[in-house]
């Protein structure tokens, strides 16, 4: 039998679940898996972050992006306090993570220790599972549970503490095998109710999303969408799940939903809920369905029994994961009793109309700049984004084709979108990884460009600069019109600092300098950093900040 220190552990059980990326800042607190870390360098690569909360935003997206948990390690205290923002965005995601936070010594626990946090309490209400290893033994079991939880049910984020002398104890027990996750499929009788009450429905919507889609999960919700034409909206910030090429595909029901997919809402009579919680958000503050009980039939299809009923109570609950529930629906014989095609052309239209953006105020025209993306980014493009008005631009006008991804934040996270753009590079370095960033989201983490540039991922950064929180700026004058506060922002010069990282600069002042622009970031060797001079006027894409206001409450 093998005897190893419970930091030597601790990575070979992340090898056995074949871990192949672990994020993170090092930290005193568990110097033991740093050296671990390098026993083991030619197997597991270790991206240390500039900033915690980077790091936590790296490992949510991986997780969000590969369905298998994203891996970050930070220390105790502040460390574990920075990355909670990460741990925030993977819960509200439904994105599989595993935090490893360093812990004081187990004899000091309780006594007010430096940095001690009971990670219990912290992490209660963020996070699916919080453990804390005091037995180097008990290393393979709770690294087995952890990746368990983080991928059953609704995927989320677990928080395992690592108390430091733990971690230099010697141990004789071996890891346990790699956790293969099954999700919970549906019975033929449970799949024939299900259809039976979608054949009563004259106007059925599909409504998609949540966490542990695979590629052949979104294959098949196409196949089964198409096969019985039915219009499929997709839940916040979940457009990749079905390919927006689609006749099927009517747009989303994140934040600005559209007043065609309102109507839509309005008008169903059915709605078929697969694989996403019923979110403030997806419902539109929970206009868009009656709560409790909508007046539409409701099915409501989730891994997770815990999401069913929270909120809405459905016509019929069915506890089957997303990609087993359109697998078998997709093979189904498909409805023939009536054909639903207006109502499905219906929908597409008015999706189709919604990519239709009038000309936006000023010398950059962000409208016109998404139409070249639509017509010139690679099928296969990768974008992410964080938060702000800037995000309605690849949130609304971009078409997500079947092996195109949306990685971005479903907790509304400003600086999400820089450390996704480079954990995906890290994870796919042959596709095109494209951010959109503001301003003021770029700020907040713009610094993990030092981390792009260490460890050779070359993303796209689309900066638009309007020198303002945008966001805040529209509900300040919406709310409190000419009463201007805290909400305008200085910014640096962006091409110094871009080239300060190594990034590659162009600075784009007129709508017609933009294809030059990305076709020299395409073609550079390092990462790239367009920036965007945005008109303070171009506050949403259909008002402007002068009409906000003059709309606003005079208060």
């Amino acid at each position: 039998m093998k005897t190893r220190t419970g930091g030597e552990l601790l990575i070979d059980c992340l090898r056995a679940q074949q871990t192949s990326i672990v994020f993170g800042v090092p930290g005193e607190s568990y110097l033991a898996v740093l050296d671990a870390l390098y026993g083991a360098k030619d197997d597991i690569k270790t991206v240390m972050c500039r900033q915690e909360g980077g790091a936590g935003f790296m490992a949510a997206a991986y997780g969000k992006l590969t369905g298998r948990p994203g891996i970050c390690f930070v220390t105790r205290g502040p460390g574990a306090t920075n990355a909670s923002i990460g741990v925030h965005t993977a819960q509200q995601d439904s994105s599989p993570m595993i935090l490893f936070v360093g812990q004081v010594a187990r004899g000091d626990r309780g006594r007010d220790a430096f940095q001690e946090i009971n990670y219990t309490k912290f992490f209660a209400d963020s996070a699916k599972w919080v453990a804390e290893i005091n037995d180097a033994d008990r290393i393979p079991e709770i690294i087995a549970r952890a990746f368990s939880v983080a991928q059953t049910g609704r995927p989320g984020p677990v928080v395992v503490s690592l108390p430091d002398d733990m971690l230099t104890d010697t141990t004789n027990a071996t890891p346990t095998s790699r956790v293969q996750v099954k999700q919970p499929e549906i019975s033929t009788q449970t799949l024939d109710e299900v259809f039976d009450l979608l054949s009563t429905a004259s106007k059925p919507v599909l409504l998609v999303g949540g966490g542990g889609w695979t590629k052949e999960g979104m294959i098949n919700l196409k196949r089964f969408a198409e096969q019985n034409e039915i219009p499929v909206v997709a839940g916040f910030r979940c457009q990749d799940r079905m390919d927006n090429h689609s006749e099927c595909y009517a747009g989303d029901a994140g934040v600005g939903v559209t007043e065609q997919t309102k109507a839509l809402f309005r008008d169903a009579d059915f709605i078929l809920a697969i694989g996403l919680d019923l979110s403030e958000i997806t419902t539109n503050s929970y206009q868009l369905l009656d709560v409790p009980a909508p007046q539409q039939k409701l099915i409501h299809v989730h891994a997770s029994a815990a999401e069913i009923g929270k909120v809405y109570q459905p016509t019929l609950g069915v506890q089957c994961g997303a990609n087993a529930f359109v697998q078998a629906a997709a093979e189904h014989a498909p409805i023939k009793e009536k054909s639903l095609t207006n109502w499905a052309n219906d929908a597409r239209q008015g999706y189709l109309q919604s990519l239709q953006c009038p000309k936006q105020p000023g010398e950059v025209d962000m409208g016109e700049i998404m139409t070249w993306l639509r017509g010139h980014l690679p099928d296969d493009v990768i974008i992410t984004n964080g938060a702000g008005n800037f995000s309605v631009w690849p949130n609304k006008f971009f078409q997500y084709g079947e092996h195109a991804r949306l990685i971005a934040p479903e907790s509304g996270a400003m600086g999400y979108g820089v450390p996704a753009a480079i954990a995906t590079k890290l994870t796919h370095p042959n596709r095109t990884v494209v951010c959109f960033a503001g301003d003021g989201d770029f700020q907040m983490n713009g610094q993990e460009l030092a981390t792009a540039v260490q460890h050779d991922a070359q993303p796209i950064i689309l900066l638009l600069n309007n020198s303002m929180y945008g966001t805040i700026r529209m509900h300040q004058e919406r709310n409190y019109p000419n009463r201007v506060h805290g909400t305008g922002i200085v910014n640096p010069d962006f091409g110094l600092l871009a080239q300060a990282y190594g990034f590659h600069f162009e600075r784009v002042t007129q709508t017609a300098e933009f294809e030059q622009a990305f076709r020299n970031a395409l073609a550079s060797k390092s990462g790239a950093l367009i920036e965007l001079k945005i008109n303070a006027e171009a506050i949403t894409p259909r008002q402007t900040l002068s009409e906000i206001r003059k709309s606003g409450k005079q208060n």
